[in-house]
């Protein structure tokens, strides 16, 4: 009986390109009193890896926090494996505002001792006795009265792209760090304001919510589903979006547009952009803001540094980073002395630019078909190698180059190398390689258009 992952995400990639069918985004929660979250955790895992649905969720005593990425054809059935335990019935399901079928790309199950780690160690606190939750028009309107506070519940690197108009936005890492540092701040308004909360699809607030409650704040309220859900109803009931630029999302997409407002800069030239990514260095994969101009002059890296290392030879990069705790082990939060325009804390509501059109991370709607799959990149070269699978490749060919990190890029093939000699096509079996002013990895695919 399969109880965990057995499939790379490059295998996987390519089950999903092969099957062609809609993929779903989507997230939930909930809290509930769970006696054996080992056993419950298998049992999820049996029925939902028969429906072939990926995603990251973790399970606790306390509970249950998912974002997934479910096959369309198989959503009915995915919700009838949440029904037929009674705290999940009629849960809502977040659908993200922007669909990939690449969002996840594995299927896993974490026990954890909590669900949102809030670093509370009291056992007269109650997460059930939470506050009033409100729909997207309700929020809006409790948003514009003066009597009310509102506190945006994530870290520092989501709300840097994306806020609500007014919103305190804690410099914090995690949200265990922000629930004192707000306590303390509105200790003088426990009994005359409106304390209103938001975070990405709920959980946090829940918790949050039932916190502050129980910290003996009188009027708490928090969005329901979060900006998530927000975003839905504005789209679908046309209620007015309070909400500015970007919602960060914690899959490979790093991100949903909600309006067309860039908030944030390039933290490496400060140029107005609001697009994530990951150090291209293995030893550091630090989170941080580039525009697409630093992101060629420097090949995705946050530093020179990072850049140099980049250009050694695999071996020798695998050696410096032998014995460390390295990026691909850290999440790293996005703050490095290397980041001139990184923002934190305090941030502004003005918009500096509007966003034109959408980002090359976003996947791009074309009839498309898998050829073959990236092997290497020969970085001071820039020369691209693929193993060609699937079909022909030749001369002239518009091809589509896709992946988590790289985003979708098209090009042209002027000139093709086919198993190191110069050649006008090549078949199934082929090694390729021919020039790309972009790195790319072996999560990538490559498409003809």
């Amino acid at each position: 009986m399969q109880l965990y992952n057995t499939l790379s995400a490059e295998e996987r990639a390519q089950l999903i390109d092969e099957a062609g069918k809609q993929r779903l985004t989507l997230s939930f929660y909930a809290y509930a009193k769970i006696e054996d979250p080992k056993k419950f955790r298998d049992q999820l895992f049996i029925a939902w890896n028969a429906l072939d649905a990926l995603g990251r969720i973790y399970v606790a005593n306390e509970g249950i926090n998912a974002q997934m990425s479910i096959p369309a054809d198989h959503l009915e059935d995915f919700r009838n494996t949440l029904e037929a335990y009674d705290f999940m019935k009629g849960i809502r399901l977040n659908v993200a505002v922007e669909q990939d079928d690449h969002s996840f790309l594995k299927l896993t199950i974490k026990v954890r001792n909590k669900i949102v780690a809030d670093g509370l160690n009291d056992e007269t606190f109650d997460v059930t006795n939470k506050g009033i939750h409100l729909k997207a028009q309700e929020f809006n309107n409790l948003l514009e009265d003066p009597n009310t506070i509102v506190v945006d519940f994530r870290n520092h690197y989501e709300s840097e792209v994306g806020h609500f108009e007014g919103a305190i936005t804690p410099d914090v890492e995690t949200f265990r760090e922000s629930l004192p540092i707000i306590n303390e701040q509105l200790q003088d308004f426990k009994e005359d304001k409106n304390l209103l909360m938001y975070c990405t699809g709920g959980i946090r607030c829940e918790k949050a919510s039932a916190y502050f409650k129980h910290q003996g704040f009188k009027n708490v309220f928090q969005l329901e589903g979060g900006i998530i859900e927000y975003a839905r109803q504005v789209k679908e009931e046309g209620v007015e979006s309070k909400f500015l630029g970007k919602n960060f999302v914690f899959d490979h997409r790093l991100g949903e547009r909600i309006t067309d407002d860039i908030i944030s800069q390039c933290h490496q030239c400060g140029k107005p952009c609001d697009n994530h990514t990951n150090c291209a260095n293995d030893a550091c994969h630090l989170l941080f803001i580039q525009c697409d101009e630093c992101k060629a002059t420097m090949e995705n890296c946050c530093s020179t540094e990072c850049l140099d290392i980049s250009h050694l030879p695999a071996a020798e990069q695998l050696r410096l980073r032998k014995g460390l705790q390295v990026g691909n082990k850290v999440f790293r939060k996005g703050k490095s002395d290397a980041l001139t325009f990184k923002n934190s804390g305090d941030l502004p509501d003005k918009p500096l630019a509007k966003a034109i059109s959408k980002n090359i991370r976003q996947k791009i709607s074309i009839k498309k078909s898998l050829i073959g799959k990236a092997e290497h990149y020969y970085t001071k070269s820039k020369i691209a190698q693929f193993l060609i699978e699937n079909n022909e490749l030749s001369v002239g060919d518009k091809v589509l180059i896709s992946g988590p990190t790289t985003g979708d890029q098209e090009i042209t093939i002027t000139e093709l190398h086919v198993n190191g000699e110069t050649c006008e096509n090549a078949k199934v079996g082929d090694q390729v390689t021919f020039e790309l002013p972009f790195r790319v990895r072996l999560s990538d695919k490559i498409y003809k258009i």
